[in-house]
């Protein structure tokens, strides 16, 4: 080898490096759904909000059997046993979870394993990061309610 393929060496391993260190400086950010493919099992990891003070309440109405996974945006713990999903297109839907499942353990985000890119009623769960998992028994779809 010459002197110059070797000096040349530690600069391009440098350059392979870049985009592992830009990975790790936005791994920080909490506030955005994260998507994570183990072994063909799509994985996401969604945030929960705070509960917001709201000038309204929410009108409940009937909710989808399905929501497809791309569209959510985050979460937001709305009740003991429930959980709202915040769309991208500003829609909300509640899930409702199994009897006995407090959604209190998912406050710091949770894990969603959605098989065919939806997530539906009776068939998926939400998962907390200390290992417990709920079944979500049904969605219902949020409209806010107006003081008059």
């Amino acid at each position: 080898m010459s002197g110059d393929t070797i000096s040349l060496m530690p600069f391009a391993l440098f350059l392979s490096l870049l985009p592992a260190m830009f990975g790790f400086a936005t791994a920080e950010q909490s506030d955005q759904v994260r998507t994570l493919v183990v072994e063909q099992e799509v994985i996401m990891r969604i945030p929960v909000r705070p509960r917001p003070v709201q000038p309204y309440n929410w009108e409940e109405k009937k909710g989808p059997k399905c929501l497809d996974a791309k569209s959510i945006r985050g979460a937001a713990l709305s009740g003991r046993e429930t959980v709202d999903f915040l769309l991208f297109d500003r829609r909300r839907f509640r899930a409702e979870l199994s009897e006995d499942c407090p959604a209190l353990d998912f406050y710091n985000g949770f894990y969603l394993t959605p098989e065919d890119g939806k997530i539906c009623v009776r068939r998926d769960g939400i998962h907390s990061r200390i290992g417990r998992s709920c079944r979500i028994e049904r969605f219902r779809r949020l409209v806010p309610k107006f003081p008059r």
